[in-house]
């Protein structure tokens, strides 16, 4: 009997900056009252769905970019949307910032929760590929402080046995590292859930901008096919605060197809009856890890973060065991 999920991805419109909680609250109840009329079982919202995407202003003043943070979740003016969804028997996931006091300090995280049908959370990831700067640059025509006003995320890519499946999460840029995948692929998950903001432009790659949705795409059908999993991408969208953003929300099969995609820039809800047995061909074949993987030769992944000369990467195998001949064979 196949062990199938109907998932909801609920791609946002723009959220504006004086936009408050409880006016976004009251979308994303929307769209869980689409997804229930829809015999949906799960809802996926996206990145920062809470507020708009404030990475893109240099604040010196710390208070007032902490104003964009969820302290607690849920917390007064979120606790309505886990009531909701509980009422009607709604699992969902959703992205937000958060600050959180842990060994003493003060810390802030880009994070996605997943929440069972009874309103407990039951998985959380922190976003680990934080991209942009950290410093002003007044040269670009939007900011993107992520590396300013987040820190790398210290729970690692775990999977969550929940919903019938097994699930993990990633957030915006992890999608486009094919590490991401393959750590959950590894503990054998069934579908990857995560959000993005991703602007159209991107200052220091002018030249990428006409590629933004074909990229989307391509790193999120790898990710589920080289991984035999079910991936769901969900956008925030459309022109927010005078910067355009890419949409493209989807939901991918293991085989690497996208089998229901949005159609607009804004609130939309798009729905596909997952069965989560459908990797089970790729994960015994093409993608029998344990029998196909040679990870002594992998060392470079996890020994170095950026590339190296090939002398120094012979020398790093060597050195590590991997058997590696001189003339680079097995």
């Amino acid at each position: 009997m196949a062990r199938c999920l109907t998932i909801g991805a609920a791609q946002l419109g723009p959220i504006a900056r004086d936009e408050s909680r409880p006016q976004v609250v009251e979308r994303l109840i929307a769209l869980l009252h689409q997804a229930k009329a829809q015999g949906c079982e799960l809802v996926v919202f996206p990145e920062l769905a809470l507020t708009t995407f404030f990475p893109r202003w240099y604040v010196e003043d710390q208070g007032d970019v902490d104003a964009w943070f969820e302290r607690e979740m849920p917390g007064p003016q979120t606790r309505r949307l886990f009531d909701t969804a509980a009422k009607l028997g709604l699992g969902f996931s959703i992205g937000y910032a958060e600050l959180v006091e842990e060994k003493g300090r003060t810390r802030r995280f880009n994070t996605a929760i997943l929440v069972d049908p009874q309103g407990n959370i039951v998985g959380k990831y922190r976003k680990i590929h934080l991209p942009g700067h950290d410093q002003h640059e007044p040269w670009r025509q939007f900011q993107h402080l992520e590396k300013r006003y987040l820190e790398t995320g210290n729970l690692g890519f775990r999977t969550f046995d929940v919903f019938g499946g097994r699930l993990g999460m990633c957030i915006c840029n992890d999608r486009r590292w094919p590490e991401t995948y393959r750590v959950m692929g590894l503990q054998g998950v069934e579908m990857v859930l995560l959000g993005y903001n991703t602007p159209v432009h991107n200052p220091p790659a002018p030249e990428h901008d006409a590629l933004g949705l074909h990229h989307n795409r391509l790193v999120m059908q790898a990710g589920a096919y080289q991984n035999a999993t079910w991936v769901v991408g969900v956008a925030k969208c459309g022109n927010e605060e005078g910067v355009p953003m890419i949409a493209g929300t989807q939901i991918i099969a293991p085989s690497g197809e996208t089998l229901a995609q949005a159609a607009t820039e804004g609130d939309e809800l798009i729905t596909y009856r997952c069965d989560l047995d459908l990797g089970r061909s790729y994960r015994s074949s093409v993608f029998d890890f344990a029998r196909h993987r040679e990870p002594q030769h992998y060392s470079l992944i996890t020994a170095t973060k950026g590339p190296i000369e090939p002398e120094e990467a012979q020398r790093l195998d060597e050195r590590l065991g991997s058997g590696l001949t001189p003339s680079g064979g097995a």
